[in-house]
C-alpha cells in the first residue's frame, strides 16, 4: 500500500473512531436489557460492545450531519475519502448549518512570515503546524501584495498595497474584496483595524478603522449586511471627573534618550508591518463597543464607538524605558503584554487595568528561567489572544520563539519549531481565528 493510500486509510479509521465516540455521547443507548444478560460486565467492555455493534448507516441524514459537525475542522477534508454518503453530507448546505451551531472551536493561529506568505497555521487542538492548501486570494493580488491585519470568527481581513481590504476564509479559501475606501485626507494615519463577527451568523461581520492624529481621531465602519462603508465619525476626547488621569495625554511625540548600552533610542514604536495596526474590539458589560489600540508612543488608547469618545490609559513604564508592548483580547477583556528589562533581568508579564483603583494589575508572568533567555536580545513581541490563551511571537536578530500562555493555569509553553520541506520557518506575528467551513464572505 502506498504512503498516500496509507494516509487516507488512517484518516478514514480515525474519522470513524471519532464519530462512534461522538455518537455514543450524543445518543447514549439504553442499557436496561443488556445489564440483565451480561453479568459483572465492566463499563469499558460494555462501551466497546455497544460501539462495535453500532453502525453509522443507522443514522438518517440530519443526525449524520449533526455528528459530523462535531469533528475537528482538520478532519473535514478527510470526509470525502470515506464514502460517497459522507462526501455528499460534507458538501451539503444543511451540514454547514449544523456546523454553525457548534459553540466554539479550538483556534488556529495564522502565521505571518517576513515574506508575507500566509499559508502556515498552528492548530491549537492538535498542537501541530499545518500548511493551508485552500488559501487563495484574488488572482490580481499575490500573498506578497496582501497583508493580514485583523481576524474574527472564521474570517481574516487582509489589506492590499492599494489600501483596499479583502476578507477571506482561510479554511475554504473563499474571499471577497470590499468596496474601495477613500480616506478624507492622505495625511490621516491609520491607527487601528479591527473585525467582529456574529456568533451564530458567520456571514455577518463588521470592520472598524480608527485613523487620525491624537487628539483628532475618527472612525469608519464597514458593515457586510449593507455591503458599504459608513461615513466617518469624529471621536471627542473624554475629559471629566470620571476620566482617567493620564500623564502622557499630550506627549504622543517622539522622545529620544540614551539606552543602557549608550545608544540613542526613540520612544516611537517600531512594529512589524502586520502588527502596525495592533488593536482589539470588545463589547463591554454595558453593551458598548470599545476599540483599543497602541499610540505611536506606546500608550493604550480606548475608543468608545457607542459614546463616540476616547481616552488614554496611564503608562505602564516611563517613556524613556526600553520595552516591547502589545495588546490582546482574552475572555472579553483588553490585556497588555509587556516585555521589559530591569536590573540585569528580563520579564514578560500580562497586565489588566483595574478600573475601580485606576491602576494596572499584573495577572500573569513568564517564569524567570524562561524570560531571562531574552535579556539583552532587544526582542520584539507580537501577541494575539484567544479565549484564555495568548499566542506570543518573540523575535530578535538572534532568536525566534513562539509561546502559548494559559492565563487560567499560568502555564507558559514553548511551541516546537515549524519545519516545512526540511526548512525551519520563522514568523513575525500571528492572527487567531476559528476554523469554520461555514463562514462565508
Amino acid at each position: 500500500m502506498s504512503k498516500q493510500h496509507t494516509g487516507v486509510w488512517c484518516g478514514v479509521v480515525w474519522c470513524e473512531e471519532q464519530l462512534l465516540h461522538f455518537c455514543y455521547q450524543l445518543f447514549p443507548p439504553n442499557l436496561g436489557s443488556m445489564e440483565h444478560s451480561l453479568k459483572r460486565k465492566s463499563p469499558e467492555k460494555g462501551d466497546n460492545l455497544l460501539l462495535n455493534s453500532f453502525s453509522l448507516d443507522d443514522l438518517n441524514e440530519d443526525l449524520l450531519e449533526r455528528v459530523l459537525s462535531w469533528l475537528p475542522t482538520s478532519s473535514f477534508f478527510r470526509l470525502t475519502s470515506v464514502c460517497k454518503r459522507w462526501k455528499s453530507a460534507a458538501a451539503s448546505v444543511s451540514f454547514k448549518l449544523a456546523c454553525s451551531y457548534i459553540p466554539s472551536r479550538d483556534p488556529w493561529f495564522l502565521m505571518v512570515s517576513p515574506s508575507l506568505n500566509q499559508s502556515i497555521v498552528f492548530d491549537a487542538a492538535e498542537n501541530s503546524w499545518k500548511k493551508l492548501n485552500h488559501l487563495r486570494l484574488p488572482l490580481e493580488d499575490s500573498n506578497i501584495n496582501c497583508m493580514p491585519v485583523a481576524a474574527s470568527g472564521g474570517l481574516v481581513c487582509y489589506r492590499k498595497l492599494s489600501g483596499n481590504f479583502v476578507v477571506c476564509n482561510p479554511v475554504t479559501g473563499s474571499s471577497s474584496e470590499l468596496p474601495p475606501l477613500h480616506f478624507p485626507s492622505e495625511n490621516q494615519p491609520l491607527n487601528a483595524v479591527v473585525m467582529s463577527t456574529t456568533f451564530r451568523d458567520q456571514t455577518s461581520y463588521k470592520i472598524v478603522l480608527v485613523f487620525g492624529e491624537l487628539p483628532n481621531l475618527l472612525f469608519k465602519v464597514y458593515d457586510s449586511s449593507s455591503c458599504c462603508w459608513e461615513d466617518e465619525t469624529a471621536l471627542r476626547r473624554e475629559v471629566d471627573d470620571n476620566s482617567i488621569d493620564c500623564d502622557s495625554i499630550d506627549d504622543d511625540h517622539v522622545v529620544y534618550f540614551l539606552s543602557k548600552a549608550g545608544t540613542v533610542v526613540a520612544s516611537s514604536m517600531q512594529r512589524s508591518p502586520s502588527k502596525q495596526y495592533s488593536s482589539v474590539i470588545i463589547t463591554d458589560k454595558d453593551g458598548q463597543e470599545m476599540v483599543y489600540f497602541l499610540s505611536s508612543s506606546g500608550t493604550v488608547v480606548a475608543c468608545n464607538l457607542t459614546s463616540r469618545c476616547f481616552f488614554e490609559y496611564p503608562r505602564l513604564l516611563p517613556v524613556f524605558s526600553e520595552y516591547s508592548i502589545d495588546i490582546v483580547e482574552c475572555g472579553g477583556e483588553m490585556l497588555v503584554v509587556l516585555l521589559s528589562e530591569f536590573l540585569e533581568s528580563t520579564s514578560l508579564r500580562v497586565w489588566k487595568y483595574d478600573d475601580p483603583n485606576r491602576c494596572w494589575q499584573q495577572i500573569a508572568a513568564m517564569p524567570a528561567a524562561m524570560s531571562q533567555e531574552w535579556y539583552g536580545k532587544k526582542a520584539d513581541i507580537n501577541c494575539v489572544g484567544s479565549g484564555n490563551r495568548i499566542f506570543i511571537c518573540l523575535n530578535s536578530p538572534e532568536l525566534c520563539t513562539y509561546i502559548l500562555c494559559d492565563l487560567v493555569t499560568n502555564n507558559w509553553t514553548e511551541l516546537p519549531k515549524c519545519c516545512m520541506n526540511g526548512e525551519v520557518m520563522e514568523f513575525m506575528s500571528a492572527f487567531s481565528f476559528e476554523p469554520r467551513i461555514e463562514a462565508c464572505v
